[in-house]
Formats: structure tokens, sequence, C-alpha cells
């Protein structure tokens, strides 16, 4: 791009991520965010809290939020991109709407938002878009100016978030004993979840089963898996699998889940897993407690070699992605022609969701798309 380090129209970026408790006494009140409506007991949620309570009471995911948060700074820094970047959480602090008035309270107008999911899905992309909403009317209702807020397209094929992934799953196979790295398993792992709300995931007419959500994943699994035979000389079997599986038994969700499957490997006669965690963009609680502890204590009862490859972080790959996503979007802003960077074969998302993509169970206003009530 001629003016590569020209991010106008915007006039900051702002990191949206879902937030963690910080240490015990936050974390029946942070799981009580998440849950709220859902009429959930407390004791019940406490329950759910032994996952953080193990691990002190802390998620990692703050932590890994401001380590992204020092990487993207350095880099626009570096390259000479003057947007400053702001951050905020749907569920603990610092809140969304805190940090929007904030930063109305900074004078920014246009606002570009880059939310910590890479993938089409409700809960990944059209649940920010209506906690975006949600903190617009607040500032609305308090009478302060509201900023145009735009958000970052869905980034799974980008080539600044899929290297670091490979690197990782190259860095996996060569930890394994060298009499079983060959012929190891690699299985993709993602969040599940149910299976009407992935049917619907991106606009409807575009996607079969499984809608955008396993449509992507596949793509980055088959991805990943060409580069490591390109890379390796070996053509390493591989499967899209899913964790963290929540809500009422009787609903169905995505599977397999990721210890049934490594159950259904060994049975097979696999003699090594790489788990490569490529739905989640850092080891945040869910890799941390449902691959590195849950599937790993069932690898070793299995006595199947298991290796867990890194999630992206804050890889400065990945910092520079955005900063690509960045200057991509202000360009096609301003009007300008812009080719996207979009591996494979599903091509780039689209810049603005369109009505009816990834519906809520129940309508409700969402902004950054074409049906946003803060055009």
């Amino acid at each position: 791009m001629s003016d590569a380090l020209d991010a106008t129209p915007y006039d900051a970026l702002l990191l949206l991520s879902f937030g963690g408790p910080e240490g015990p006494d936050d974390v029946v009140p942070f799981l009580e965010n998440v849950t709220r409506g859902r009429g959930i007991p407390k004791e019940r949620l406490k329950e759910v809290g032994q996952h953080y309570f193990r691990f002190g009471g802390v998620s990692p995911i703050n932590d890994q939020n401001r380590a992204l948060l020092d990487a993207l700074r350095k880099d626009f820094a570096d390259h000479g991109l003057d947007l400053p970047i702001h951050w905020g959480n749907r569920n603990w602090a610092p809140y969304l709407t805190d940090t929007l008035r904030e930063m109305v309270a900074d004078g920014h107008r246009r606002i570009l938002v880059l939310a910590t999911s890479a993938y089409a899905s409700y809960s990944g992309c059209r649940q920010y878009r209506e906690n975006l909403a949600d903190s617009l009317a607040e500032l609305e209702a308090e009478g302060l100016e509201l900023p145009k807020i735009d958000k970052i397209r869905h980034y799974f094929n980008h080539e600044g978030f899929l290297e670091p992934m490979i690197e990782g799953v190259l860095r996996s196979l060569a930890d394994l004993p060298e009499d079983v790295r060959d012929g190891a398993h690699l299985a993709f792992s993602t969040h599940s979840i149910p299976t009407a709300s992935a049917d619907t995931s991106g606009p409807v007419e575009d996607h079969g089963e499984g809608g955008a959500y396993v449509e992507q994943h596949l793509e980055v699994a088959q991805l990943i898996a060409d580069a490591v035979r390109e890379r390796t000389g070996i053509d390493h079997p591989w499967q899209l699998v899913y964790q963290s599986r929540s809500g009422a038994p009787h609903i169905p969700w995505l599977e397999p889940d990721i210890c049934d499957h490594l159950e259904e490997r060994h049975a097979a006669g696999v003699p090594a897993v790489v788990i490569a965690p490529i739905g989640f963009v850092s080891d945040h609680m869910e890799v941390l407690y449902d691959l590195d502890t849950e599937a790993k204590a069932k690898a070793e009862e299995l006595g199947l070699p298991m290796r867990r490859s890194a999630t992206v972080g804050a890889d400065p790959r990945f910092a520079a992605a955005i900063r690509d996503l960045v200057l991509e979007r202000a360009s096609v802003e301003r009007g300008e022609e812009v080719t996207p960077c979009a591996l494979g074969t599903l091509g780039a998302s689209h810049n603005v969701c369109p009505v009816g993509c990834c519906p809520a169970r129940a309508p409700r206003p969402a902004a950054a798309g074409v049906d946003s009530p803060y055009a």
C-alpha cells in the first residue's frame, strides 16, 4: 500500500477480549458476569470456578492481553504507525463501557475494534458486537457523543496468524520421541459450540453443515497440515476436534471431544498425538485446563505420547498481521483498492457483518454490522 502507515479515518484501536479473574475473590463475580441472565445458582458457579481456583483464582488471559498490547504498541511504533491502542473486556476489568467512555473523553471518534477471536460464530463475533451496542447505549444515555465503531474482519486465514501455529506444530513434533514422531496424529482443537449455533454461523446461505465456524477451522487445519507436510516431507493424518463443552447434555454440541478422540486414536494404534489449539488466540484457562490438564491426564492414562503446540499469543508476526489488517481496513474505508492477505480457498472474510449473520436466540442490537443502530 502506498500509504502503508496511514490509519485514517481511524483515530484509535480497541482490543476487545473476554476478560478473566485476577484473584480468588474475583472468580464467582466473574462467572456471574459471564452467565448473567441464565439463573445459575452461586453454588454451581463455585463448582465451575474450581478450574480457576486450582490456578490460584487467576486466569492468564489478562496478562496475555497485556503482552499482546505491548507487542502491538511496539510493532506500531517500530513501523511509524501512530494509532493509540486501548483495551476493554466483556466480563472483567477493564470493562468495555469504561474503556469506551475514556476513549470518548480523550477525543476518539472513529474506533477500529480487534476482537480476540479469529473465527465467525455468535460467541466469537456477534456477541462482541452486541456488547459494543450495549456500551454505546450506555454512553448515549449519559449524553456523550458516540464514536463510530468498525470491527476488523475475521483473521483466521491471515499468514501472520497461521505461521506461528505452523511453527508451533513443527516444534511439538520435533519434541516427540523419534520413534513415534513420523506417525504422529495432529488433533486441531477449538471450542465446541451447539450445532445449531455452528450451522447459523456466518451468512447462512453461504455455508453448509457446521456453518462458517466449522468451515473456517477446517481451512486452518488443512493449511497447517499442508505446511507441515511441505516442511517435513511427512503427511501427518489430522482431524478437527472440540473441547470446553458446557450446557445441558440433551443439546447437541460439536464433536468429537478431545479426550474421546485421544481414546479413539489410541485404540486405532496411533503412536503419538500433537494437539494444536487453533481456535484460541492465547493460552488462556480453557487451554490450560482442558488441554494441559485434562487432555494431558487422558494421554498419560493411555500411555499415549502427546504434545500441545502453542497459540499465537503475542508473537511479533501476529502483531504485524494486526497492523496489516488495520491498514487494510483503513484503505477500504478511504475507498482505495486493496488486496487482502488471505491464504487458502475461502478468501478474505467480510468487513461488515451482514444482517442475520451468527444470530442470537433472542434478537439484540449489535454494532459494527449492516444492521447496527449506531452506523
